[in-house]
C-alpha cells in the first residue's frame, strides 16, 4: 500500500466527524425552504417540502399549522393547443385513433374534444330561398317506366 492509498484510508478524526455531522444536519435543513408566508395561518416560519402533486407542483407543508398546500399550483389536463391541433387534425380528415397516436392522448379523449367543440358551435342558420326558376327533367320518369331491363352485364 502506497502513500496515497494510506491517506484515502486514514480514520476520521473527531474534528472531520462533526463537520460530516454538521453537513448532515444541513441537508435536512435544505428541506426547509425560505417560503415567504403561508397561505392558512400566515407565519413567517420556513416551510418543508412535502412530496408533489400528480401534476408535477411542488407541495409544501407549514411549520406551524400543518397543512400542506400547493402555492403554484399547474392545472389539469391538455393545453388548449393540444385541443386546436385535435379539432384541426379532425376536420382535415385524420381519424381519431391516428390523431390519438400523433398527439400521445387517449383517442376517446379526443372524441371528447372534436364533440364538446360541435357543441360549442352556434346553430348555423339555414335560409330557405324559393327559386324562381325550376327546371325538371323527364328522363328518370322514363327509366322507371322502360318495358325491358338492360341486357348488358353491368
Amino acid at each position: 500500500m502506497g502513500r496515497e492509498d494510506a491517506v484515502l484510508f486514514r480514520p476520521m478524526t473527531n474534528i472531520q466527524a462533526v463537520r460530516k455531522r454538521e453537513c448532515l444536519n444541513q441537508s435536512r435543513q435544505c428541506y426547509a425552504v425560505r417560503m415567504s408566508k403561508c397561505p392558512h395561518c400566515v407565519s413567517s416560519e420556513p416551510q418543508t417540502k412535502a412530496g408533489h402533486t400528480r401534476t408535477g407542483s411542488q407541495r409544501y407543508k407549514c411549520r406551524e399549522c400543518q397543512r400542506v398546500y400547493t402555492p403554484e399550483p399547474k392545472p389539469l389536463g391538455y393545453p388548449k393547443e393540444t385541443k386546436r391541433e385535435a379539432v384541426r387534425l379532425y376536420l382535415e380528415g385524420t381519424n381519431f385513433r391516428r390523431i390519438g397516436r400523433v398527439l400521445s392522448v387517449n383517442h376517446q379523449t379526443v372524441v371528447n374534444w372534436v364533440n364538446s367543440y360541435h357543441a360549442a358551435l352556434p346553430a348555423a342558420e339555414q335560409s330557405v330561398t324559393k327559386p324562381e326558376t325550376l327546371e325538371m327533367d323527364e328522363l328518370f320518369t322514363f327509366v322507371g317506366s322502360k318495358k325491358r331491363k338492360p341486357t348488358s352485364s353491368r
